[in-house]
């Protein structure tokens, strides 16, 4: 492993070490100040911290069904963890070590909610839209999925997500 691929994975791994304490030390929080209280007024009539345990997936769907949404978590980081160590030792690479940190830390930090309390802590609301209460494990995985979207769209080529198929690897070596 070169040294630049070993730089990159210490950057993954404190990234999501880092932004999962940060996801669970802000939900405790949460739960001291905001659990059996009235919502508190960030921008009154637009933001909002108001305690909710969500027993679902995103926006409260799927209530009930914690061991189907931990199993499809649990697929999807070892997919990430999957794409992390088959990526190219290439500059260009580098970008996605940070968008998956935080992916993955969102992830983990939902996934620990489930396995430890049965449900997701939620806090942040945003009451000028009624939009669904969420909280920042939340926030890490819209913002890298957006992230990963823009260089999906914008910064890469097709052929350079070639590492992913093994098919494709042995195909052309063949030509």
């Amino acid at each position: 492993m070169s040294k630049n691929k070993k730089k990159m994975l210490g950057i993954f791994s404190i990234l999501f070490i880092v932004l999962t304490a940060l996801d669970q030390v802000v939900k405790y929080l949460a739960v001291f100040y905001l659990k059996d209280q009235a919502a508190i007024p960030i921008l009154k009539g637009v933001l909002e911290l108001q305690y909710l345990e969500n027993r679902g997936a995103a926006f409260g769907m799927m209530k009930e069904q914690k061991f189907f949404i931990l199993f499809v978590g649990f697929v999807f980081l070892v997919v990430i963890l999957f794409a992390i160590f088959k990526l190219p030792d290439k500059k260009k690479f580098n970008i996605l070590y940070f968008i998956f940190g935080v992916m993955t830390a969102g992830a983990v930090g939902n996934m620990i909610d489930r396995v430890r309390l049965d449900y997701v802590i939620d806090f942040i609301y945003f009451s000028l839209i009624d939009f669904p209460i969420f909280n920042v494990a939340d926030i890490y995985v819209v913002l890298s999925v957006i992230a990963m979207a823009i260089m999906i769209l914008f910064v890469y080529k097709e052929d350079d997500f070639d590492f992913l198929n093994y098919k494709q690897k042995k195909y052309r070596e063949i030509k």
